[in-house]
């Protein structure tokens, strides 16, 4: 079961909302948190708070990932000093709730992870007790090349860092981030290159492909078009990969020429994960629910969520964390107050990350447990 908790960190400059499951039978237990400054007007003032109540949290767990979000990475990226040893996301998107903030963090952490870096930027954290290995990777990316160089690029040297673990794109990777630079003009080459990529290494629509989210964002390098953040997982029977399809509500995602799968559930010896894609106001045809309403496209999207999660007998309840993406900063007070008043307790933020289609206003990623 989840619990959800406020806590106020580094000495009330900061606060964090922190989920924790642990399994009822015993084993590891597992925490994401969100947390925003409450003081500082400056940057260097917010990352100071920000980075203190990431530290107090690594005391009593380890951090598996971050994910770091600026309002102005390329100035403020130079500026982050006291990161977490593990792997480190950083992108260009503006915190917005419930203030807008110059930085907040997703922290991922879990007892007994002891990440390490190895070689590629990996980092490898274990499984206590189980033959798993995670293997994490953030902040990709390939200055000076076009969307669709980039993308090839990174998924290809990414497919070759994983086979001296014995993995592959195919069987191992469970999740990826596309964070896309002037998303409206640069998202269709970020989907062609991993359309290639993608079918070379026998990811198909009559096959899988990998749940994903694929948003507005940039990294501090203002020549780079795209990031890109990974997860994959050694040890697991194929057997114990799910890929969800919420068929009622959404249509497969090849029938719009982009290659992702909406969720994916992943039964570890002691829990199931779920990892939800970004997910808009979609219906079973692909077209657009509810154009131009904020208020209609939260619920469609939140609507959608709950029906891979339920897919995968989960509720609302087993979600650890949600990320809010909106394409208009004048949204973000009022979709935060609608996701609040849906998910109780839930951590989450929302950010400024245009969905891929205009039409789009919102969209939302999350992760549960059960």
């Amino acid at each position: 079961m989840i619990q959800y908790t406020d806590l106020c960190l580094a000495d009330g400059r900061a606060a964090a909302s922190v989920s924790a499951f642990k399994p009822a039978k015993g084993g590891v237990a597992e925490y994401n948190a969100i947390i925003r400054p409450l003081k500082g007007r400056t940057f260097s003032e917010q990352w100071s708070a920000v980075s203190k109540a990431v530290e107090e949290l690594c005391a009593k767990a380890d951090a598996v990932f971050a994910r770091v979000f600026l309002s102005d990475p390329a100035n403020q990226t130079p500026l982050l000093e006291g990161l977490p040893a593990c792997a480190v996301s950083v992108v260009g998107q503006s915190p917005l709730y419930k203030a807008p903030d110059k930085v907040s963090v997703w922290l991922y952490l879990r007892e007994d992870a002891k990440p390490e870096l190895m070689d590629g930027g990996i980092w490898r954290s274990r499984w206590s007790g189980t033959d798993l290995t995670e293997l994490w990777q953030g902040s990709l990316s390939r200055p000076g090349e076009t969307s669709y160089e980039a993308t090839s690029e990174m998924l290809s040297a990414y497919a070759r860092l994983l086979m001296p673990y014995g993995a592959s794109l195919e069987r191992n990777c469970l999740r990826t981030w596309f964070f896309v630079r002037d998303v409206d003009i640069n998202y269709a080459g970020m989907v062609k290159g991993r359309n290639e990529v993608f079918a070379a290494e026998n990811l198909t629509a009559s096959g899988h492909f990998i749940a994903s989210t694929g948003i507005g964002g940039c990294c501090g390098n203002i020549r780079s078009t795209v990031m890109l953040d990974t997860y994959a997982v050694t040890g697991l029977p194929s057997e114990a990969v799910t890929y969800l399809k919420g068929a009622s509500h959404l249509n497969p995602t090849a029938e719009y020429g982009v290659a992702f799968e909406r969720a994916t559930a992943i039964d570890l010896p002691d829990r199931r994960h779920v990892l939800v894609s970004g997910t808009a106001s979609i219906d079973n045809h692909g077209e657009i629910v509810c154009p131009g309403d904020i208020h209609g496209q939260t619920m469609r999207m939140c609507e959608n969520v709950e029906v891979l999660l339920a897919e995968a007998g989960c509720s609302a309840s087993d979600m650890t964390h949600a990320i809010v993406y909106v394409r208009d900063t004048a949204d973000a007070a009022y979709v935060g107050e609608l996701i609040g008043k849906r998910y109780p307790g839930l951590p989450f933020t929302v950010v400024l990350g245009p969905v891929c289609r205009p039409g789009w206003l919102v969209e939302m990623e999350c992760s549960a447990v059960r």
